[in-house]
């Protein structure tokens, strides 16, 4: 069985109030881009921006919900969907616990980083448990308030120097060395249509992603102090 989220001890408006205050800040962030983002154009991918990921071949985007899994690790679960307006396939990209990704800077090719489901708070993360369809390795949202632990990073693999908005990329788990996939395995109720999302170890073009629809956050010079990582 499935498992819908919640907070222990928040019940009608507070918890309603609790899960709108999230969408309404990314609203506005969409909205208002102004002068340090970039909602559209060529260039690089950088810290702090907020994208959807969009699996070339399968022609999904990656996306989590406060769904959890009924089997394997029973953490928050991430799929893949068709539709592009969906306010649940943001994701923020942003360095590991001890920095080293500034606002603004192109993401390396080779560097690890955080994808930070926007509206939950939670890590992309995998684990040595068996995805439910497929039985490759489960991928799921883990932590709290962006804060998870080391299974939270993955490499991002691309030719060339830096992470380009129009190229393909992968994603390699830094801990167990799967790649992000989708296989086209599909759910049925309460998710009925979503595609399974988990963890291959070898590279093919199941793992290949593209970054869409977003807000990129604009290069600028190096920060002068701790405050600027993400």
């Amino acid at each position: 069985m499935w498992c819908a989220g919640g907070r222990a001890g928040l019940s009608g408006p507070k918890l309603l109030g609790l899960r709108l205050w999230p969408l309404l800040g990314l609203l506005v962030l969409l909205g208002l881009p102004g002068r340090g983002a970039a909602k559209t154009g060529a260039g690089f991918v950088t810290c702090g921006s907020v994208l959807k990921l969009f699996n070339t071949h399968h022609r999904v985007r990656l996306h989590s919900h406060d769904i959890k899994y009924g089997s394997g690790s029973g953490q928050q679960s991430v799929t893949g969907v068709e539709a592009s307006d969906d306010a649940n396939s943001y994701w923020r990209i942003r360095g590991g616990a001890d920095g080293g990704c500034p606002r603004g800077a192109p993401v390396r090719c080779g560097q690890a980083v955080r994808l930070t489901h926007v509206l939950t708070g939670k890590n992309l993360h995998t684990h040595h448990f068996p995805s439910p369809l497929s039985n490759n390795q489960e991928v799921s949202a883990f932590g709290e308030a962006g804060e998870g632990d080391e299974l939270d990073l993955w490499t991002v693999r691309c030719s060339g120097e830096h992470w380009e908005r129009g190229s393909a990329v992968r994603f390699q788990h830094v801990g167990t060395s799967v790649f992000l996939s989708v296989t086209g395995e599909q759910y049925g109720n309460p998710i009925r249509g979503q595609l399974e999302v988990h963890g291959m170890t070898s590279a093919n073009t199941h793992n290949t992603w593209k970054a869409m629809e977003g807000i990129f956050i604009k290069p600028g010079p190096e920060p002068s102090g701790g405050h600027d990582e993400l």
